[in-house]
C-alpha cells in the first residue's frame, strides 16, 4: 500500500429512478442493489465496495429523495439525511433524457446542508440520449451549483466514462487505509440480499400503489441434510387481502413466477441449488405502523 492510498464513502442522490442503484452495481461490478422502473425501490443504505490499487471507495446506495406520504417514506428520507451527513463525496444524478425540473433543483440546493462533502454532478443514461440532449443537460446541471468538483456524463449500462467517475471520486477521498478487506463487495448479509432479490422479482409487473406495499422477510436459510439443496423460506408482506391475491395470482401462477425468477439470483449468490418456499402475509397498513415497520427492519 502506498502512502497516497485513499479511502472513503460516496453516495448518489437524485430523484427516484434516475439510475442510482444501476450506477452503484456497475461501479462495484456485481449486483448488490436491486433495480426496477418503480420509484423508491431502494429502502436501505446498501454499501458496495470498490477496490482499486490507488484506494477503496465505499458507495452507499440510498433511497431516492421524495415527498413522503407514509411513516416509511419519512424514515427513508431520514436515512438519506443521515448518509449525506457522513459521506466524503456526493454524486448528484440527473438522466440525460429528462430536462432539469423543480425536484432536481430542490435536491441540488439541499446539498448546501452538507458542506463537508465534495460534490460531483453526474448526467446518467447517456446511452439512450441524443448528443444534443447530453450537451443541454450538462449545461443545465453545471448551472445548478458553483461548487461542482466535476461534471461527468456517463452510462452505467455501457460502462462509458465509469472509469472517469471512479478516478474523480477516489481523488476526492481523504488519505487513509482500506475500510473493508480486499475481495468484499458489500456488507449486506446473505439474508438481506436474498430478501431484496425476492422483492425485485415481486415488483416486476405490479402496478399503482402495490410496489410500495411489498416487503420481504427471510424466515430461514439452511442446507438440506444429505442433499446439495439449500432450503430458503421467505414471507412476502403486503398491506391488504386484495394485494395478496394479486401477488399470488390465478391458481398461484404469479407467485410461482416470482419464485422462479428470484431463485436464479439466489442460487448464484449461494452457489448451490435452492428450494425457495414463498408465503404471502398481510400486515395491515404496515407502512404507517411504527411497530410493523420495526418488525420489518425499518
Amino acid at each position: 500500500m502506498t502512502e497516497s492510498f485513499r479511502s472513503g464513502f460516496a453516495t448518489f442522490v437524485g430523484r427516484p429512478n434516475v439510475g442510482k442503484s444501476t450506477l452503484t452495481n456497475a461501479l462495484v461490478g456485481e449486483k448488490i442493489a436491486i433495480t426496477s422502473e418503480k420509484p423508491q425501490t431502494t429502502r436501505r443504505a446498501i454499501r458496495g465496495i470498490l477496490n482499486r490499487p490507488a484506494g477503496q471507495l465505499v458507495i452507499v446506495d440510498t433511497p431516492g429523495i421524495h415527498k413522503p406520504r407514509t411513516l416509511l417514506g419519512e424514515r427513508l428520507n431520514d436515512l438519506v439525511e443521515q448518509v449525506l451527513g457522513d459521506v466524503d463525496v456526493i454524486g448528484f444524478c440527473v438522466p440525460a433524457t429528462e430536462k432539469i425540473g423543480p425536484g432536481d433543483r430542490r435536491i441540488a440546493a439541499s446539498l448546501d446542508g452538507y458542506p463537508r462533502a465534495k460534490k460531483i454532478a453526474i448526467v446518467t443514461k447517456t446511452d439512450v440520449a441524443e448528443r444534443d440532449q447530453i450537451t443541454e443537460r450538462l449545461i443545465e446541471v453545471d448551472a445548478l451549483r458553483e461548487d461542482w468538483a466535476a461534471v461527468i456524463p456517463l452510462s452505467a449500462l455501457t460502462r462509458d466514462q465509469l472509469d472517469i467517475l471512479t478516478d474523480e471520486m477516489l481523488a476526492l477521498m481523504p488519505e487513509g487505509p482500506a475500510l473493508y478487506p480486499d475481495g468484499v463487495v458489500t456488507d449486506e448479509s446473505v439474508e438481506d440480499r436474498i430478501a431484496e432479490m425476492i422483492r425485485e422479482a415481486a415488483l416486476d409487473g405490479v402496478r399503482d400503489e402495490l410496489p410500495h406495499s411489498i416487503a420481504v422477510v427471510v424466515d430461514d436459510v439452511a442446507p438440506r441434510e444429505d442433499s446439495d439443496l439449500t432450503d430458503v423460506h421467505a414471507s412476502i408482506v403486503v398491506e391488504r387481502d386484495s394485494q395478496k391475491a394479486i401477488i399470488i395470482g390465478r391458481k398461484g401462477s404469479r407467485l410461482a413466477d416470482v419464485g422462479k425468477r428470484a431463485r436464479v439470483g439466489i442460487e448464484e449468490l449461494l452457489g448451490t441449488r435452492v428450494f425457495l418456499g414463498l408465503h404471502v402475509k398481510v400486515a395491515k397498513e404496515w407502512q404507517r405502523d411504527p411497530k410493523q415497520l420495526g418488525r420489518l427492519g425499518f
